[in-house]
């Protein structure tokens, strides 16, 4: 028998003692938990009838209370062991198919023996509770698997830094309990493992691979002391998928003092969302709160406006480049994306200090209570080196106090009465008994018209709390209409006209969305996301500076992760600034490049690294494709029956995930429609939140950061993609496929693809 028969054979037997492990820790939590259900329910049912209820005496009811404390923390701790079980029992199920993935024997330097460490998605102790038969991938110890080769190795605790040699490293791919695969590697990650988790078809979500995590995303993975980390990473190179892996590990390394409520993760769009939602769960961690930056503004600007969503700018920027006529609005677009803007918005909010700041009206019934010039009066009057809005809560407490002698006053009118019959039989009787309890005689109609009074004031008081007596659009809108700043950018009375249009019609276009939000809350005062302690941001190519410089301040204590990649910038005509290239002086900055790509076939990558916007270094991973196939169509009625074809022709080869992939949303729609009763199609806009596979047509900026099993791209005529604008689109689009790349054009191809070296390609006449 060879070495190689004997080591699988003996290395399956320690698969099966694990599953038995499992099978037997499985058995015993599910009588535990069987039986603290009972437990629970049962004391739901009977919760009050352990307590006795005495409130005649204010020790009895201290008593009583004390009594009630307790079974609720009972009933609450019981509940919490029996989340705590049902969560091991998911581990344990998720293990029994596939244990783990890595060995390491690892001889520490004070030591005679090796170590089996074997490394999987948890940790599984044996039944002694002393040695572990498998180590978490998030583990300190681990870090060798994904960081060390064979020999000299080293790995960093607590306690300091445990130097050693490893002696072997072992891969498995273990499915349904049983080893389909084992590799010794002296490498991190052999290509067999990565070969097989990169070959398969595209899935309608993110896997969890952490079985194939490279060195140089482990970097990323276990970064804990840098204040921004920005990674700087080419397509398909994983940054996302490291960026979940450092979520996991972040929860699991400080998980007294961490949780999923301190950790936002801003996607480029929902179904991206959809697209990397269950890679945390898999991991046995709770999903983070996931949002979109555009929801992130909604909710803070609130309802009253609409607000433009960066796609329909996208849109709109596109047609006008394509027309080139609406110049003020693609001159404001770059204007209010910069820092130059925010700085003008730090003058006009000084200036405001002195005048012109507008408030609201406070009226009731119809009659005025205080009009807006005493608001004004009161706030101008206020000490100048007071911030704006601190005064603004000083405004609101003078306000309410204000309100407080009014309601006095209205409680003897005769509407109050009026009202007061009106009032429900539980009001007259609970006026009744409060009047019996008063030391000092107060007849029922007293309380009835004080009841009555408090409640129609009710909502005035809560919209003072929330300072709405300041009227922030109309402030704002004074930028742009009487305001003159000292430094104005070229078109300036252009955008001025075009922006007080769009505020009087509450309308936000997205460029003015940020700064429009900063304003306000430059005035009332912001909510600092204190809570948040690790905030993580996808796509941050796509952010202006101006947002990200707004961002910085609202989480001003929180560690920050950016991803992205500058080839796929797709806004980058709007801001000149870019936050994955900082500004020094922002604290504690590290940057890690990822230059290989692992998502497409070598033929794919080495076509696509020709026309890449940044000119940064790709590497292509060495997994083998057909090359790229350019079909040139001689007229537009072509492209129907050519895409029916193709998409034919992928089915037949087994993939299931087809993407058309469009530079626009009408061109989209266009597909969408011609192919309509030929091809049972998906059109994915960007109200569509889930990702599911099939054939789907989509514009570019919805496809960032998913891929699909083969690409098409209807029309990359020079026509289509003719402006040196359009080649992050391009790029973007056609490095999306993981197996095959189809690219059709009516007439000549663009310009992007007569940068590519003939030999990289096929082409069909």
């Amino acid at each position: 028998m060879s070495s190689e028969v004997k080591n699988r054979i003996e290395e399956q037997q320690r698969v099966d003692a694990v599953i038995d492990e499992i099978n037997i820790k499985e058995e015993k939590l599910s009588s535990q938990i069987a039986g603290l259900k009972e437990n629970v329910v049962e004391l739901r049912k009977n919760f009050w009838d352990d307590i006795t209820v005495n409130i005649e005496e204010s020790d009895d009811i201290i008593e009583t209370q004390e009594s009630i404390k307790q079974q609720a923390a009972l009933l609450s701790e019981k509940e919490r062991y029996h989340g705590k079980i049902g969560q091991e029992l998911k581990t344990l199920n998720k293990l029994k198919s596939s244990p783990y993935f890595g060995r390491i024997d690892f001889i520490e330097d004070s030591e005679l023996e090796k170590d089996e460490i074997y490394i999987g998605i948890a940790s599984l102790m044996d039944k002694n509770e002393e040695d572990f038969l498998i180590y978490d991938w998030r583990a300190p110890i681990s870090s060798l698997y994904y960081d060390s080769s064979l020999g000299k190795a080293q790995y960093q605790t607590i306690n300091g830094q445990i130097e050693g040699e490893i002696a072997l490293k072992r891969q498995f791919i273990i499915r349904q309990g049983q080893i389909k695969g084992m590799f010794d590697t002296g490498v991190t990650i052999g290509d067999h493992l990565l070969q097989q988790a990169l070959g398969n078809n595209a899935s309608t979500t993110m896997k969890n691979i952490v079985a194939t995590i490279q060195k140089e995303q482990n970097k990323i993975i276990r970064n804990e002391k840098s204040s921004l980390l920005i990674v700087q990473g080419v397509a398909g190179s994983g940054k996302t998928s490291a960026a979940l892996q450092r979520i996991a590990y972040l929860l699991y390394r400080y998980r007294e003092e961490l949780n999923a409520e301190n950790v936002v993760l801003l996607s480029p769009n929902p179904l991206f969302s959809s697209y990397i939602a269950n890679v945390l769960p898999e991991l046995g961690e709770s999903n983070v709160t996931q949002t979109t930056f555009l929801d992130f503004l909604k909710e803070r600007i609130g309802k009253k406006f609409t607000i433009e969503s960066p796609f329909e700018q996208m849109e709109y920027v596109l047609a006008e480049m394509k027309d080139n006529q609406d110049v003020a609005r693609m001159k404001g677009m770059d204007y209010k994306s910069s820092l130059d803007f925010k700085q003008m918005i730090d003058q006009f909010i000084s200036y405001l200090n002195e005048e012109a700041i507008q408030f609201r009206n406070i009226t009731f019934r119809g009659d005025m209570l205080i009009s807006k010039e005493q608001i004004s009066d009161y706030f101008y009057s206020l000490d100048k080196e007071i911030s704006i809005s601190n005064k603004m809560e000083l405004v609101s407490k003078w306000l309410l106090q204000e309100l407080r002698q009014i309601q006095r006053l209205e409680k003897d009118k005769d509407w109050v009465l009026e009202e007061a019959g009106l009032l429900d039989k539980e009001d007259y009787v609970n006026a009744y008994y409060e009047s019996e309890e008063q030391e000092d005689i107060i007849d029922e109609e007293e309380l009835l018209r004080r009841e009555v009074v408090k409640r129609a004031f009710s909502a005035m008081r809560k919209r003072l709390k929330r300072l709405d007596f300041v009227h922030i659009s109309s402030t704002y809108k004074k930028l742009f209409t009487e305001w003159n700043p000292s430094v104005v950018p070229e078109g300036w009375q252009e955008i001025c006209k075009q922006t007080a249009a769009d505020l009087s019609r509450l309308y936000l276009t997205w460029e003015d969305a940020t700064p429009y939000l900063y304003f306000k809350e430059k005035l009332l005062g912001n909510v600092r996301g204190r809570s948040v302690r690790q905030l993580i941001i996808d796509e941050a190519q796509d952010y202006s500076a101006f947002q990200f410089a707004y961002i910085r301040e609202i989480f001003p204590y929180t560690k920050m992760t950016l991803l992205g990649d500058i080839n796929q910038a797709i806004y980058s005509h709007i801001s000149k600034e870019n936050p994955l290239v900082p500004e020094a002086g922002i604290g504690k900055v590290e940057r890690i490049m990822l230059t290989k790509s692992y998502r497409s076939t070598r033929q794919i990558v080495e076509f696509t690294k020709f026309f890449a916007p940044g000119g940064t270094l790709i590497e292509p991973f060495n997994r083998d494709g057909d090359k790229p196939l350019i079909i040139k169509l001689s007229k537009q009625e072509d492209i129907k029956e050519r895409l029916i074809t193709n998409i034919q022709e992928f089915k037949d080869k087994g993939y299931e995930t087809i993407a058309l992939i469009c530079k626009t949303l009408k061109e989209s729609e266009e597909i969408a429609q011609l192919l309509h009763g030929r091809v049972s199609i998906k059109q994915i806009t960007e109200e569509t939140y889930a990702f599911e596979k099939g054939i789907l047509v989509l514009p570019v900026y919805l496809a960032k950061g998913i891929e699909f099993d083969a690409v098409i791209i209807p029309d990359a005529s020079d026509e289509h993609f003719g402006q040196e604008s359009d080649r992050t689109i391009f790029y973007t689009a056609c490095t999306r496929a993981m197996h095959e790349l189809t690219i059709l054009s009516v007439k000549e191809p663009c310009r992007f693809i007569k940068e590519v070296q003939t030999d990289k390609y096929e082409v069909v006449e």
